[in-house]
């Protein structure tokens, strides 16, 4: 089965079809007004140029962001670190988040509270993209600790069986593009906490 495409991928098929665009709608329409195939390949040439800068840029900024999230860090992270580091994020977001004991977690890795709802969640810190067997796990894991909510998070990506099952099980999926959101967000109320700390300490 086709796997759900990540962001970057989509973002990369976007940019060819529109240089392809620009090439072609820059030599007809030049063609169309001159009757000039020099000009017309002229300008066709200097859409497409246009189009990569534009893409280049883009995912220079990209690149920018992703090393300000710190998701390079997690990359080098075993599985245990990455659990520990998911219990950090998810306090930054207002959960009471426990880590579970390594051997016999019953598929959760961490059990958090929040609101009155209990959520498990299974940390998958992969290369590859995560298949049947996570969704599986803490779908079991949801009824053995009575939660509400069962989640995977992982700094990689899903398998479409991965999604399709997650979707009709309702459990929540949390791919790479998503928990850099999340990192991004902690590391900003960071920073800001760290500015109002400074202004305080100042006064």
């Amino acid at each position: 089965m086709a796997r759900k495409k990540s962001k970057k991928k989509q973002e990369e098929e976007l940019f060819q079809g529109l240089a392809g665009m620009a090439m072609l709608g820059g030599i007809a329409g030049t063609y169309s007004l001159t009757s000039s195939w020099q000009a017309s390949l002229i300008v066709g040439f200097i859409g497409v140029v246009g189009v990569i800068v534009l893409m280049v840029s883009i995912q220079r900024k990209r690149a920018e962001r992703l090393k300000r999230s710190g998701i390079a860090e997690i990359d080098q992270m075993d599985g245990v670190q990455f659990e520990h580091y998911l219990g950090h994020l998810f306090r930054s977001q207002g959960y009471k988040a426990e880590v579970t004991k390594a051997a016999g977690d019953f598929g959760a890795d961490l059990v958090m509270s929040k609101d009155g709802k209990r959520i498990v969640v299974q940390a998958k810190r992969y290369k590859k993209n995560v298949g049947l067997k996570a969704v599986q796990e803490v779908q079991g894991a949801r009824a053995h600790y009575k939660a509400t909510s069962a989640w995977v998070v992982t700094n990689s990506n899903f398998t479409q069986q991965a999604y399709e099952l997650a979707k009709s099980n309702g459990v929540r999926l949390i791919s790479r593009d998503e928990l850099v959101e999340m990192l991004l967000v902690m590391k900003e109320k960071l920073t800001n906490s760290k500015k109002s700390g400074n202004v305080k300490t100042s006064a």
